[in-house]
């Protein structure tokens, strides 16, 4: 099914004849095909007489010997799916069978993407990024504090490198282009974080999703709103996995005391008075910044407090 799709990408009209002759197919055969991609892929796939088919949105599928050698480089296993429930799930399955890391998983689609706090991240095929690095840390809670600011930064220099001006972060997972979110950070851990454990880190970036979407609940946009260009994937993955290997080095190496102040120059509310919240607990202060291992800093009623966990979620006063 990916070649099909191969042959679709460009979006112009291809006869069933040619389709069937270039993949040595029947023309019945093509058409069972279509009907699977747009079932499973959720693709809309425009069918006119005596022209053939064509994808209604141009669609640049992954390439996985380009990727694979890109890969290679950074001594990363690729694994690379159609669909999957989650690609964060996947790789949590790999480690559970012993798979060697640092591996990536790709997949063209989700049918349960996770973000934080349990909601659904929305996941539409061939459109955006779904992107889980498994990793091991070793040195235990030096290694893994500040890690979801850390691999922010990773994100955010592989959007520059890409052309995305004003990319700044949001405490603690968030990357925010034009004052929307544009990419979302997911970890996972498992085994003993005092000594040695393994860690999904799961990102989804939007790409070349344009059209409004009822079930996302926040401002968004994407690298094809920002850039006015569909965006090769494959590309960006790479940029990405080179950002990632380049942080997670040095943030071994300086721990997040390293990073902080670069994490801080980045965050693009600082300053301004937020509401902190976990569960029906809620702190109103000033973002200060963030400690040396990535907790907020805010002032609250004129003494400085800090936090962090995994539930917390943090937004704006309507009056910052």
């Amino acid at each position: 099914m990916s070649k099909l799709l191969t042959l679709l990408q460009d979006g112009r009209f291809h006869s069933g004849q040619a389709l069937g002759e270039a993949l040595g197919i029947s023309r019945s055969s093509v058409w069972k095909q279509l009907q699977r991609i747009e079932k499973e892929f959720d693709l809309r796939i425009h069918r006119v007489q005596g022209r053939g088919y064509r994808l209604v949105d141009p669609f640049i599928p992954y390439d996985p010997g380009h990727l694979t050698s890109g890969l290679q480089g950074l001594g990363w296993a690729l694994h690379l799916h159609d669909v999957v429930d989650s690609t964060n799930s996947e790789a949590l399955r790999l480690l559970g069978q012993g798979c060697a890391t640092p591996f990536l998983v790709l997949s063209e689609r989700q049918t349960g993407g996770r973000g934080r706090r349990g909601r659904v991240w929305i996941s539409p095929a061939g459109q955006n990024l779904y992107y889980s690095l498994g990793i091991t840390v070793r040195n235990g809670p030096h290694q893994l504090a500040g890690l979801s600011l850390v691999i922010g930064l990773a994100v955010r220099d592989a959007l520059r490198r890409l052309g995305i001006a004003g990319v700044g972060l949001k405490w603690p997972n968030d990357v925010y282009a034009s004052d929307r979110k544009i990419a979302g950070i997911l970890l996972e851990l498992t085994g003993d974080p005092a000594g040695e454990c393994h860690v999904v880190i799961g990102i989804g970036i939007n790409c070349n999703m344009s059209a409004a979407n009822p079930a996302i609940d926040q401002p968004w946009t994407s690298l094809r709103n920002e850039l006015g260009r569909d965006i090769d994937r494959n590309q960006l993955v790479l940029l990405l996995s080179e950002s990632l290997d380049g942080y997670l080095r040095r943030h071994e190496a300086e721990g997040f005391a390293g990073l902080r102040l670069e994490w801080e120059a980045n965050h693009v509310w600082h300053g301004r008075m937020a509401s902190l919240s976990a569960g029906d607990r809620e702190v109103v202060g000033r973002i200060l910044g963030v400690d040396s291992d990535g907790a907020l800093r805010l002032l609250v009623d004129g003494c400085e407090r800090t936090f962090s966990g995994g539930e917390l979620h943090l937004r704006l006063r309507d009056d910052s």
